[in-house]
């Protein structure tokens, strides 16, 4: 059985010490979606929803337990 609240920890652990690493690479799939796929607005949004998730993002702080 998969212990999903084990995985959840490795994973926020994992943003808390490269949360920089994953920011760029958002970019980085962002524009490539963009390059291929075009819907640059809809693709931004998603992207920066994703950076608004990584603690010390743009947003500056870590969202509270109930939106993570």
């Amino acid at each position: 059985m998969v212990d999903f609240n084990a995985l959840r920890g490795k994973a926020e652990e994992l943003l808390n010490q490269h949360g920089d690493k994953v920011e760029t690479a958002t970019d980085k799939v962002g524009d490539l979606v963009k390059g291929k796929f075009g819907h640059d607005e809809q693709v931004d949004q998603v992207v920066g929803k994703i950076k608004d998730l990584i603690p010390d993002g743009p947003g500056g702080e870590q969202p509270p337990a109930a939106e993570r």
